[in-house]
Protein backbone atom coordinates (compact mmCIF):
# COMPACT_ATOMS: atom_id res chain seq x y z
CA UNK A 1 0.00 0.00 0.00
CA UNK A 2 2.81 2.14 0.96
CA UNK A 3 4.38 2.22 -2.77
CA UNK A 4 0.85 2.97 -4.43
CA UNK A 5 0.36 6.02 -2.24
CA UNK A 6 4.18 7.37 -2.36
CA UNK A 7 3.71 6.72 -6.36
CA UNK A 8 0.89 9.52 -5.94
CA UNK A 9 2.10 11.78 -4.44
CA UNK A 10 5.37 11.77 -6.75
CA UNK A 11 3.01 11.75 -9.71
CA UNK A 12 1.08 15.17 -7.55
CA UNK A 13 4.20 16.83 -7.16
CA UNK A 14 5.27 16.30 -10.55
CA UNK A 15 1.97 17.32 -11.91
CA UNK A 16 2.45 20.73 -9.54
CA UNK A 17 5.90 21.21 -10.69
CA UNK A 18 4.46 21.06 -14.87
CA UNK A 19 2.49 23.96 -14.17
CA UNK A 20 6.06 25.96 -13.19
CA UNK A 21 6.94 27.32 -16.64
CA UNK A 22 2.78 28.38 -17.12
CA UNK A 23 2.95 30.16 -13.96
CA UNK A 24 5.89 32.01 -14.60
CA UNK A 25 4.30 33.24 -17.87
CA UNK A 26 1.03 34.06 -16.61
CA UNK A 27 3.32 36.30 -14.13
CA UNK A 28 5.20 37.53 -16.88
CA UNK A 29 2.23 38.17 -18.62
CA UNK A 30 0.26 39.95 -15.81
CA UNK A 31 3.23 42.24 -14.90
CA UNK A 32 4.11 43.36 -18.53
CA UNK A 33 -0.19 44.30 -18.31
CA UNK A 34 0.46 46.38 -15.31
CA UNK A 35 3.81 48.10 -16.71
CA UNK A 36 2.26 49.33 -20.18
CA UNK A 37 -1.63 50.13 -19.21
CA UNK A 38 -0.85 51.82 -15.69
CA UNK A 39 2.85 52.54 -15.53
CA UNK A 40 3.48 53.62 -19.45
CA UNK A 41 -0.27 54.67 -21.09
CA UNK A 42 -1.79 56.33 -18.27
CA UNK A 43 1.21 57.80 -16.07
CA UNK A 44 3.71 58.32 -18.53
CA UNK A 45 1.93 59.72 -21.80
CA UNK A 46 0.44 62.92 -21.63
CA UNK A 47 -1.34 63.22 -25.17
CA UNK A 48 -4.68 61.77 -24.72
CA UNK A 49 -5.34 60.71 -28.20
CA UNK A 50 -1.80 58.74 -28.63
CA UNK A 51 -2.71 57.17 -25.12
CA UNK A 52 -6.36 56.00 -26.68
CA UNK A 53 -5.03 54.53 -29.98
CA UNK A 54 -2.42 52.41 -27.72
CA UNK A 55 -4.48 51.06 -25.48
CA UNK A 56 -7.27 49.92 -27.81
CA UNK A 57 -4.68 48.07 -30.25
CA UNK A 58 -2.83 46.81 -27.07
CA UNK A 59 -5.74 45.61 -25.51
CA UNK A 60 -6.71 43.59 -28.70
CA UNK A 61 -3.39 41.82 -29.38
CA UNK A 62 -3.58 41.08 -25.69
CA UNK A 63 -6.63 39.57 -25.90
CA UNK A 64 -5.98 37.33 -28.70
CA UNK A 65 -2.83 36.09 -27.16
CA UNK A 66 -4.16 35.30 -24.15
CA UNK A 67 -6.99 33.68 -26.31
CA UNK A 68 -4.87 31.42 -27.83
CA UNK A 69 -2.74 30.82 -25.37
CA UNK A 70 -5.41 29.24 -23.18
CA UNK A 71 -6.44 27.31 -26.16
CA UNK A 72 -3.13 26.08 -26.32
CA UNK A 73 -2.86 25.10 -22.74
CA UNK A 74 -6.31 23.79 -22.18
CA UNK A 75 -7.56 21.78 -25.36
CA UNK A 76 -7.10 18.07 -24.64
CA UNK A 77 -4.55 16.19 -26.77
CA UNK A 78 -6.72 13.62 -29.44
CA UNK A 79 -6.03 9.96 -28.80
CA UNK A 80 -6.26 7.71 -31.63
CA UNK A 81 -9.60 5.83 -32.11
CA UNK A 82 -11.26 2.71 -30.99
CA UNK A 83 -10.30 1.07 -33.95
CA UNK A 84 -6.61 1.16 -33.26
CA UNK A 85 -6.67 -0.40 -30.47
CA UNK A 86 -6.60 -4.16 -29.84
CA UNK A 87 -9.33 -6.06 -29.08
CA UNK A 88 -8.76 -8.43 -25.89
CA UNK A 89 -8.79 -11.55 -28.27
CA UNK A 90 -6.07 -9.69 -30.10
CA UNK A 91 -4.51 -8.50 -27.06
CA UNK A 92 -3.96 -12.79 -26.18
CA UNK A 93 -2.80 -13.77 -29.35
CA UNK A 94 -0.50 -11.34 -29.14
CA UNK A 95 0.64 -12.16 -25.37
CA UNK A 96 0.46 -15.67 -26.31
CA UNK A 97 3.53 -15.21 -29.17
CA UNK A 98 7.14 -14.73 -27.94
CA UNK A 99 8.68 -14.34 -31.41
CA UNK A 100 8.70 -11.24 -32.98
CA UNK A 101 8.08 -12.22 -36.57
CA UNK A 102 4.58 -13.75 -35.58
CA UNK A 103 4.04 -11.02 -33.47
CA UNK A 104 4.32 -8.79 -36.54
CA UNK A 105 2.74 -11.09 -38.57
CA UNK A 106 -0.30 -10.67 -36.66
CA UNK A 107 -0.15 -6.80 -36.37
CA UNK A 108 -0.11 -6.53 -40.09
CA UNK A 109 -3.18 -8.54 -40.77
CA UNK A 110 -5.17 -5.99 -37.95
CA UNK A 111 -3.64 -3.10 -39.67
CA UNK A 112 -5.01 -4.50 -43.29
CA UNK A 113 -8.11 -2.97 -42.82
CA UNK A 114 -6.36 0.35 -41.00
CA UNK A 115 -5.25 3.53 -43.16
CA UNK A 116 -1.96 3.01 -41.73
CA UNK A 117 0.84 3.68 -44.29
CA UNK A 118 4.44 4.52 -42.56
CA UNK A 119 6.52 1.89 -40.70
CA UNK A 120 9.57 1.97 -38.58
CA UNK A 121 12.89 2.07 -39.20
CA UNK A 122 13.16 -1.17 -39.63
CA UNK A 123 9.83 -1.54 -41.88
CA UNK A 124 7.72 -3.09 -38.89
CA UNK A 125 4.02 -2.32 -37.78
CA UNK A 126 4.49 0.66 -35.46
CA UNK A 127 2.79 -0.66 -32.40
CA UNK A 128 2.35 1.03 -28.47
CA UNK A 129 3.38 -1.36 -25.89
CA UNK A 130 1.74 1.30 -23.22
CA UNK A 131 -1.21 2.00 -24.99
CA UNK A 132 -1.71 -1.50 -26.42
CA UNK A 133 -2.48 -0.02 -29.80
CA UNK A 134 -1.62 0.36 -33.79
CA UNK A 135 -0.15 3.64 -33.93
CA UNK A 136 -1.77 6.05 -36.69
CA UNK A 137 0.60 7.63 -39.34
CA UNK A 138 2.04 10.74 -37.53
CA UNK A 139 1.15 9.22 -33.86
CA UNK A 140 3.24 9.39 -31.15
CA UNK A 141 3.78 7.96 -27.52
CA UNK A 142 4.22 11.31 -25.20
CA UNK A 143 6.28 10.36 -21.94
CA UNK A 144 5.18 13.04 -20.13
CA UNK A 145 1.44 12.29 -20.72
CA UNK A 146 2.23 8.72 -21.04
CA UNK A 147 -0.66 8.13 -24.01
CA UNK A 148 -0.18 8.48 -28.00
CA UNK A 149 -0.95 11.94 -28.94
CA UNK A 150 -2.48 12.39 -32.79
CA UNK A 151 0.10 14.16 -35.49
CA UNK A 152 2.19 15.03 -32.18
CA UNK A 153 4.54 18.00 -33.00
CA UNK A 154 6.27 17.87 -29.42
CA UNK A 155 5.86 18.34 -25.59
CA UNK A 156 5.90 21.96 -24.55
CA UNK A 157 6.53 22.82 -21.23
CA UNK A 158 5.44 26.67 -21.44
CA UNK A 159 1.93 25.29 -22.15
CA UNK A 160 2.17 21.94 -19.69
CA UNK A 161 0.55 20.11 -23.00
CA UNK A 162 1.18 17.89 -25.57
CA UNK A 163 1.07 19.99 -29.01
CA UNK A 164 -0.71 18.22 -31.43
CA UNK A 165 -3.31 17.92 -34.20
CA UNK A 166 -6.07 19.66 -31.77
CA UNK A 167 -4.62 22.25 -30.69
CA UNK A 168 -1.15 23.09 -33.19
CA UNK A 169 -3.48 25.79 -35.20
CA UNK A 170 -3.61 27.01 -31.35
CA UNK A 171 0.07 26.98 -31.05
CA UNK A 172 1.00 28.83 -34.20
CA UNK A 173 -2.03 31.42 -32.94
CA UNK A 174 -0.06 31.36 -29.94
CA UNK A 175 3.25 32.02 -31.24
CA UNK A 176 2.14 34.80 -33.31
CA UNK A 177 -0.10 36.78 -31.23
CA UNK A 178 2.83 36.80 -28.15
CA UNK A 179 5.69 38.28 -31.07
CA UNK A 180 3.09 40.98 -32.18
CA UNK A 181 2.45 41.75 -28.52
CA UNK A 182 6.32 41.67 -27.72
CA UNK A 183 6.76 43.79 -31.09
CA UNK A 184 3.79 46.24 -30.70
CA UNK A 185 5.44 46.84 -26.82
CA UNK A 186 9.04 47.09 -27.94
CA UNK A 187 7.98 49.71 -30.82
CA UNK A 188 5.72 52.14 -28.69
CA UNK A 189 7.87 51.97 -25.37
CA UNK A 190 10.97 52.80 -28.03
CA UNK A 191 10.76 56.18 -27.22
CA UNK A 192 10.22 56.46 -23.74
CA UNK A 193 13.06 54.50 -23.25
CA UNK A 194 15.06 56.88 -25.09
CA UNK A 195 13.59 59.07 -23.08
CA UNK A 196 14.84 56.83 -19.88
CA UNK A 197 18.62 57.62 -20.56
CA UNK A 198 18.05 60.92 -21.90
CA UNK A 199 16.60 62.09 -18.18
CA UNK A 200 13.38 63.19 -20.45
CA UNK A 201 11.08 61.11 -18.40
CA UNK A 202 10.26 61.94 -14.44
CA UNK A 203 11.71 60.62 -11.75
CA UNK A 204 9.11 58.10 -10.56
CA UNK A 205 8.75 54.23 -10.35
CA UNK A 206 7.04 54.25 -13.70
CA UNK A 207 11.00 54.75 -15.45
CA UNK A 208 12.05 51.35 -14.05
CA UNK A 209 8.83 50.03 -15.69
CA UNK A 210 9.42 51.36 -18.81
CA UNK A 211 12.89 50.29 -19.10
CA UNK A 212 12.71 46.24 -17.93
CA UNK A 213 9.13 46.07 -20.26
CA UNK A 214 11.30 47.45 -23.19
CA UNK A 215 14.25 44.59 -22.08
CA UNK A 216 12.07 42.13 -21.40
CA UNK A 217 9.82 42.26 -24.69
CA UNK A 218 12.52 42.66 -27.27
CA UNK A 219 14.44 39.79 -25.88
CA UNK A 220 11.32 37.27 -25.92
CA UNK A 221 10.86 39.27 -29.35
CA UNK A 222 14.15 37.46 -31.08
CA UNK A 223 13.22 34.11 -29.22
CA UNK A 224 9.38 34.13 -30.53
CA UNK A 225 10.68 35.10 -33.85
CA UNK A 226 13.26 32.19 -34.35
CA UNK A 227 10.36 29.92 -32.96
CA UNK A 228 7.84 30.94 -34.77
CA UNK A 229 10.04 31.12 -38.28
CA UNK A 230 10.67 27.68 -37.84
CA UNK A 231 7.30 26.59 -37.25
CA UNK A 232 5.75 28.33 -40.14
CA UNK A 233 8.40 26.82 -42.57
CA UNK A 234 7.33 23.05 -40.76
CA UNK A 235 3.57 24.22 -41.58
CA UNK A 236 4.89 25.52 -44.89
CA UNK A 237 6.56 21.95 -45.53
CA UNK A 238 3.61 19.57 -43.68
CA UNK A 239 6.04 18.64 -41.09
CA UNK A 240 5.95 18.08 -37.42
CA UNK A 241 9.08 18.96 -35.08
CA UNK A 242 9.55 14.90 -34.75
CA UNK A 243 9.59 14.43 -38.47
CA UNK A 244 11.77 16.87 -38.73
CA UNK A 245 14.44 15.79 -36.82
CA UNK A 246 13.39 12.15 -38.07
CA UNK A 247 11.67 11.50 -41.93
CA UNK A 248 8.70 9.34 -41.43
CA UNK A 249 9.07 5.70 -43.13
CA UNK A 250 6.63 4.09 -45.52
CA UNK A 251 7.05 1.05 -47.55
CA UNK A 252 8.70 2.12 -50.46
CA UNK A 253 11.33 4.20 -47.75
CA UNK A 254 12.06 7.27 -45.87
CA UNK A 255 10.36 10.99 -47.19
CA UNK A 256 10.53 13.75 -45.74
CA UNK A 257 8.43 15.04 -48.19
CA UNK A 258 5.43 12.32 -48.15
CA UNK A 259 2.81 14.45 -46.11
CA UNK A 260 3.44 17.69 -48.37
CA UNK A 261 1.07 18.90 -50.46
CA UNK A 262 2.75 21.85 -51.39
CA UNK A 263 2.04 25.04 -49.81
CA UNK A 264 -1.44 26.14 -49.94
CA UNK A 265 -2.91 22.56 -48.96
CA UNK A 266 -0.24 22.40 -46.21
CA UNK A 267 -1.22 25.55 -44.70
CA UNK A 268 -5.24 24.81 -45.02
CA UNK A 269 -4.69 21.07 -43.08
CA UNK A 270 -3.90 23.58 -40.17
CA UNK A 271 -5.63 26.32 -40.64
CA UNK A 272 -9.03 24.88 -42.68
CA UNK A 273 -10.61 26.32 -45.53
CA UNK A 274 -12.42 29.38 -44.17
CA UNK A 275 -10.38 32.33 -44.15
CA UNK A 276 -12.49 34.15 -41.34
CA UNK A 277 -11.30 31.33 -38.72
CA UNK A 278 -7.59 31.44 -39.62
CA UNK A 279 -6.56 34.15 -37.09
CA UNK A 280 -9.00 33.29 -34.32
CA UNK A 281 -8.59 30.17 -31.70
CA UNK A 282 -11.29 28.08 -32.53
CA UNK A 283 -10.49 24.60 -34.15
CA UNK A 284 -10.83 24.51 -38.12
CA UNK A 285 -8.41 22.45 -38.77
CA UNK A 286 -9.05 19.67 -41.83
CA UNK A 287 -9.35 15.99 -41.58
CA UNK A 288 -9.87 13.79 -38.41
CA UNK A 289 -6.55 13.31 -37.22
CA UNK A 290 -5.62 9.93 -38.01
CA UNK A 291 -5.37 9.80 -41.54
CA UNK A 292 -3.99 11.91 -44.01
CA UNK A 293 -3.43 12.74 -47.60
CA UNK A 294 -0.28 11.86 -48.79
CA UNK A 295 2.48 11.80 -51.58
CA UNK A 296 3.72 8.31 -52.23
CA UNK A 297 6.31 7.49 -55.01
CA UNK A 298 5.08 4.11 -54.84
CA UNK A 299 1.57 2.40 -53.45
CA UNK A 300 1.43 0.54 -50.57
CA UNK A 301 0.34 -3.02 -51.62
CA UNK A 302 -1.11 -4.29 -48.22
CA UNK A 303 -3.21 -1.38 -48.02
CA UNK A 304 -6.44 -0.67 -49.43
CA UNK A 305 -7.16 0.99 -52.87
CA UNK A 306 -7.07 4.73 -52.75
CA UNK A 307 -10.65 6.44 -52.87
CA UNK A 308 -9.69 9.26 -55.04
CA UNK A 309 -8.10 6.88 -57.56
CA UNK A 310 -8.85 7.54 -61.88
CA UNK A 311 -10.89 4.55 -61.55
CA UNK A 312 -14.53 5.59 -61.43
CA UNK A 313 -15.61 1.56 -59.95
CA UNK A 314 -12.76 1.43 -58.22
CA UNK A 315 -13.36 4.94 -56.10
CA UNK A 316 -17.26 3.90 -55.69
CA UNK A 317 -15.89 0.30 -54.13
CA UNK A 318 -13.48 2.25 -51.72
CA UNK A 319 -15.60 4.77 -50.88
CA UNK A 320 -18.15 2.10 -49.64
CA UNK A 321 -15.57 0.71 -47.34
CA UNK A 322 -16.62 0.24 -43.81
CA UNK A 323 -13.00 1.22 -42.24
CA UNK A 324 -12.56 3.83 -41.68
CA UNK A 325 -15.36 3.46 -39.20
CA UNK A 326 -14.50 7.26 -39.36
CA UNK A 327 -13.88 7.94 -43.11
CA UNK A 328 -11.72 10.43 -44.28
CA UNK A 329 -13.81 13.67 -43.77
CA UNK A 330 -15.34 15.94 -46.62
CA UNK A 331 -13.24 19.31 -45.90
CA UNK A 332 -9.79 16.42 -46.26
CA UNK A 333 -11.06 14.78 -49.59
CA UNK A 334 -10.94 18.06 -50.90
CA UNK A 335 -7.39 18.73 -50.31
CA UNK A 336 -6.85 15.94 -52.84
CA UNK A 337 -9.99 16.66 -55.50
CA UNK A 338 -9.16 20.36 -55.99
CA UNK A 339 -7.78 21.60 -59.16
CA UNK A 340 -4.84 23.70 -58.50
CA UNK A 341 -1.56 21.87 -58.89
CA UNK A 342 0.11 20.73 -55.48
CA UNK A 343 3.52 19.08 -56.52
CA UNK A 344 6.02 21.15 -54.70
CA UNK A 345 9.75 21.32 -56.42
CA UNK A 346 11.60 19.07 -53.54
CA UNK A 347 9.06 16.78 -53.78
CA UNK A 348 9.65 16.18 -57.39
CA UNK A 349 13.77 16.68 -56.69
CA UNK A 350 13.15 13.63 -53.98
CA UNK A 351 11.35 11.98 -57.26
CA UNK A 352 13.39 11.92 -59.65
CA UNK A 353 16.22 10.85 -56.80
CA UNK A 354 13.97 7.58 -56.41
CA UNK A 355 13.99 6.64 -60.33
CA UNK A 356 12.76 7.69 -63.31
CA UNK A 357 10.75 5.12 -64.03
CA UNK A 358 8.09 6.70 -62.52
CA UNK A 359 7.72 10.02 -64.26
CA UNK A 360 4.18 11.00 -62.33
CA UNK A 361 3.35 11.93 -58.58
CA UNK A 362 1.21 9.50 -57.48
CA UNK A 363 -1.64 10.67 -54.85
CA UNK A 364 -3.15 8.25 -52.52
CA UNK A 365 -5.61 9.26 -49.85
CA UNK A 366 -5.13 7.32 -46.47
CA UNK A 367 -8.67 6.62 -45.84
Amino acid sequence: MAPSGSRSIKRGCQRVLYWIPVLFIALIVAWSYYAYVLQLCIESIKDTGQKVVYLLVYHAVFIMFVWAYWQTIFTKPMNPLKEFHLSYSDKELLEREDRGESQQEILRRIAKDLPIYTRTNSGAIRFCDRCQLLKPDRCHHCSVCDKCILKMDHHCPWVNNCVGFSNYKFFMLFLAYSLLYCLFITATDLQYFIKFWTNGLPDTQAKFHILFLFFSASMFSVSLASLFTYHCWLVCKNRSTLEAVRAPVFRHGTDKNGFSLGFSKNFRQVFGDEVKYWPIPVFSSLGDGCSFPTCLVNLDPEQPSSPTGSNPANKGAAEGRQFPSKPLRESQSRLLTSTPSWTESDSATDKDKKGASNPGMTIENEA
